[in-house]
């Protein structure tokens, strides 16, 4: 009639459970730990140097404008076009895009037009993501510190690259910026051999920001761009590579 000693003369009957109750847990605490493991190797997973290139890429492409550098100060910043697009991958992983620059209301008259190339940095130097032009122009890229807006930030080297484009230049540079939601901020200078800046702005670099999809869909195809004017083309342009 005493049930609780029953259940005790039971237990004692059943020597296998106690076995199986510590199976089971043993089990469950494997499951357990497995899967923690791989949820931590997933969010651990390093980013590769490819993955840094194909990032810049898709940051650089598409139509954006500096409308709102513009608006906000005038005297300094024009309203420019930014428009890129992919024109082709190379057979070692690197991205070829289109890139051209226009005033915003004459987007059919680019005063800058270039190819560029987007790869890893070579494991020797001290970047990300390299950047080349068509005139060997290399811009390094470097993930951005913690805290900062930008997610790849870098430059040509101090010394600039040759370029006599206007003002009596003699040498440019370049730097060029990646932020979240594919802005870009983009600084390029011209100077003469005494180092003074003779064309550029002075004040920071144009802040492009994109523009809807919809607005650039006819300028997608590579070919529509072979038609352009060459005769006021800008000498001088970058490359992101590693």
């Amino acid at each position: 009639m005493c049930t609780g000693s029953d259940s005790a003369s039971d237990s004692k009957s059943d020597p296998n459970s106690n076995g199986w109750t510590r199976a089971r847990g043993a089990v469950l605490k494997s499951l357990v730990l497995i899967g923690g493991a791989l949820l931590l190797r997933r969010l651990t997973k390093s980013t590769t140097r490819w993955d840094h290139a194909r990032i810049v890429a898709e940051s650089l492409n598409g139509e954006k404008f500096s409308k709102e550098q513009a608006v906000r100060d005038p005297d300094s910043y024009f309203n420019f076009r930014w428009l890129s697009c992919p024109a082709a991958d190379m057979v070692d992983g690197s991205k070829v895009l289109y890139f051209e620059q226009a005033f915003w209301r004459t987007p059919h008259k680019p005063f800058r037009q270039r190819f560029f190339m987007v790869k890893p940095c070579a494991k020797e130097l001290k970047c990300d993501v390299e950047d080349i032009a068509e005139h060997l122009t290399t811009i390094h890229l470097k993930r951005c510190e913690r805290g900062k807006r930008c997610l790849y930030e870098g430059s040509t080297p101090a010394d600039g690259f040759p370029n006599s484009w206007q003002n009596g230049a003699t040498y440019c540079t370049s730097e060029l910026a990646v932020l979240k939601n594919n802005e870009i901020h983009a600084w390029d200078r011209g100077y003469d051999d005494d180092g003074n800046q003779v064309w550029g702005v002075k004040g920071g670099p144009y802040e492009f920001k994109p523009a809807p999809a919809s607005s650039f869909d006819d300028f997608l195809n590579p070919l529509s761009f072979a038609s352009q004017p060459v005769g006021k083309r800008i000498e001088g342009s970058f490359v992101l590579q590693e």
